[in-house]
C-alpha cells in the first residue's frame, strides 16, 4: 500500500478533469489462459430475468450482459442487491449503471429478496445479523446504561415482524424475513453463475442498497461466502448497533463504503464519532457508526487506524467525501477502503456519482 498522499496523485493522473467513465481506471482484461473462469465454452445464462431453487424456494434474478460479452474476453461479475421493498430492477433500472457495465465489461446479476409474498403488507428483503431476530451485537455496546439488547426503541418503532419469523424474532424491532436462508443462497448463487456464465471467478464483486447494503456486509463476514468476493459497495447501508465484526477473509476484504450524511433513515454519523446511531425519521433503529465499522474493517486490511482516517482525493464523485489511512492494502490508486459520504445527501442510490466511484474502486482491485 502506497502513502495517501501518492494515491492522491495518481487519482489525478488516472482520473482526469471530467469524473465520467472513460477517465477511471480501466478495467482488467484476461484471456481466460491464466485465471479461473467460469463456463466460456458452453450455452448458459442469457440476459433477462431467470430462477433458480434454493431449499424448495423459487429465487428470481436479473441478468446484465454487457455489450462485449464474449468467450473470448471472461467478464468481472457484479451481484447487486435491493433495499427493502425494491426488486431485481433497482439498480439495472439506471442507464448510469448499464452504461457503466457495458463500458467496464461487467455482468451484473440481481436478485429479488423474499418476504413480498407473506401475508399482510411485507416487503421484499434481504437478512442479515439482527434484522430477524430484533438483537443488537456486543460491540461498544456494554458501555450503554439500561441497554435492552435491541436494535430498536420499541417505544416509537412500529412492529414489522414478518409471519416467518414468528419463531425467531425476540422482540418487535424484527424486520426483515425468515423465509430462507440468504447467505446460502447467495452462495448457491454464485457457484451456479461460475457454471453459467463466462465470467473470471477472481473478480466477483458485490453491490446493496439500504437493506441490501447491510446484507453485503454480512456476506463477507461468513465463511461461505467471504472468499467468493473481491470487494463489496454497500450503498446507505450499516450494520445494526453492535455488529462490528470483520471479515472472514483472510488479509482482509476492501470496501468502499457510501452513505449520506442527511440520511435520517440509516445515519452514518459525524466523522469522529464511533458510537452507534439512531434513526430519525420518526421511527428509532441502531445503527454501528460509519466511522466504527470502517475501523474494523481496516484494521482487518492492515490499516493504521491508530491514527484519523485521511482525506482521499478523487474527481470521479465530486459531492462525496471519501477518507481512509496510510498502508491500507487495495489496488494501485485506491486504498482498500474507502469511507465516502454526501454531506448533503439522504436515504437515496445517488447512482449518478456513486456508482462510477464504485466502478472505479472495483477496476483497481
Amino acid at each position: 500500500m502506497k502513502p495517501l498522499l501518492y494515491i492522491m496523485g495518481l487519482l489525478l493522473a488516472s482520473c482526469g478533469g471530467g469524473g465520467s467513465s472513460s477517465n477511471n481506471i480501466q478495467t482488467p482484461q484476461s484471456d481466460g489462459s491464466d485465471t479461473d473462469v467460469g463456463n466460456c465454452q458452453q450455452d448458459g445464462w442469457s440476459a433477462g430475468t431467470m430462477s433458480m431453487n434454493f431449499n424448495g424456494i423459487e429465487r428470481l434474478f436479473r441478468i446484465h450482459l454487457p455489450a462485449a460479452y464474449s468467450s473470448a474476453n471472461p467478464s468481472s461479475l457484479i451481484i447487486g442487491f435491493h433495499g427493502w421493498g425494491g426488486d431485481q430492477n433497482a439498480f439495472l433500472s439506471s442507464q448510469t449503471v448499464r452504461d457503466q457495465l457495458n463500458e467496464h465489461n461487467y455482468v451484473m446479476v440481481s436478485p429479488l429478496g423474499l418476504g413480498s409474498e407473506e401475508p399482510g403488507s411485507h416487503a421484499s428483503s434481504w437478512s442479515f445479523s439482527g434484522s430477524t431476530t430484533g438483537l443488537d451485537g456486543d460491540g461498544f455496546n456494554a458501555g450503554v446504561a439500561n441497554d435492552s439488547d435491541k436494535i430498536c426503541n420499541t417505544n416509537t418503532t412500529p412492529n414489522y415482524t414478518y409471519p416467518s419469523c414468528q419463531n425467531v424474532a425476540d422482540n418487535s424491532c424484527s424486520w426483515t424475513h425468515c423465509l430462507d436462508d440468504d447467505i446460502g443462497f447467495v452462495a448457491s448463487l454464485v457457484s451456479e453463475a461460475k457454471d453459467n456464465l463466462c465470467i473470471d471467478s477472481e473478480r466477483i464483486f458485490a453491490v446493496g442498497g439500504s437493506n441490501g447494503g447491510m446484507f453485503v456486509w454480512d456476506l463477507g463476514r461468513d465463511e461461505r461466502t467471504a472468499d467468493s468476493f473481491k470487494a463489496i459497495a454497500p450503498i446507505i447501508g450499516l450494520p445494526h448497533r453492535g455488529y462490528l465484526a470483520g471479515p472472514k477473509k483472510a488479509n482482509g476484504l476492501p470496501v468502499i463504503s457510501i452513505t449520506g450524511m442527511n440520511d435520517t433513515t440509516v445515519p452514518p454519523g459525524d466523522w469522529n464519532n464511533k458510537s452507534f446511531t439512531t434513526t430519525s425519521n420518526g421511527e428509532a433503529f441502531f445503527y454501528t457508526g460509519a466511522s466504527a465499522i470502517a475501523e474494523s474493517w481496516g484494521n482487518a486490511l492492515g490499516c493504521d487506524t491508530s491514527v484519523p482516517p485521511e482525506l482521499v482525493t478523487q474527481d470521479i464523485a465530486p459531492d462525496l467525501e471519501c477518507r481512509s489511512w496510510d498502508y491500507c492494502g487495495g489496488g494501485d490508486i485506491f486504498p482498500g477502503i474507502l469511507d465516502c459520504r454526501g454531506e448533503d445527501m439522504g436515504h437515496v442510490y445517488n447512482l449518478g456519482q456513486s456508482w462510477p466511484l464504485i466502478m472505479a474502486f472495483f477496476n483497481d482491485q
